[in-house]
């Protein structure tokens, strides 16, 4: 039976971050959803692709979902600015349920406070910040702590994309 996978994502995502993960999740019969703080808002990536979210935050709860994406790019950051999207994310990791981080995806997680001793890679220039809030980093194309997925670049997409899968798979 397919999951259900809220994809958090606002303005300046890196696009294939986000689309070549939710093309594979769909293909394998998921249903995956663009969640913001506001529905029906368009987003617009880094590389200009348009995205329309899905639902908002006042009209859905983390418990509607089996799973979180959050792709990498500008858009962690600019989520970091509203902390519902934190409240969110938060449920995901202290319910055991599978989290994807790609990129600078990882950096927003730190606003759940929950990465304490979780092992994680990103993109090189968010290390530190994921060091200082107790996770352990470690430069690998994708690394899984139990329910945490996350890689670091559109290059290690696929492994991304197959550990994630997998994890949907076996939960």
């Amino acid at each position: 039976m397919g999951k259900k996978i809220a994809a958090l994502v606002t303005d300046m995502v890196e696009e294939i971050e986000f689309t070549d993960p939710a093309e594979k999740m769909r293909e394998a019969g998921h249903t995956v959803s663009i969640v913001n703080a506001e529905a029906g808002k368009e987003i617009r990536g880094k590389n200009g692709q348009n995205f329309t979210v899905d639902k908002g935050l006042d009209e859905v709860s983390p418990e509607d979902f089996d799973a979180l994406l959050i792709p990498g790019g500008f858009s962690p950051d600019l989520l970091r600015i509203n902390p519902d999207h934190a409240s969110f994310a938060k449920h995901f990791i202290a319910e055991g349920k599978p989290v994807f981080a790609i990129c600078h995806g990882p950096q927003f997680l730190i606003d759940t406070d929950l990465l304490e001793g979780k092992r994680v890679t990103s993109f090189i220039s968010v290390r530190k910040d994921l060091i200082n809030a107790g996770a352990q980093f470690v430069d690998e194309e994708v690394v899984v702590d139990q329910q945490l997925v996350t890689s670091r670049t559109p290059d290690d997409l696929p492994a991304f994309n197959r550990e994630a899968l997998r994890l949907l798979l076996n939960n």
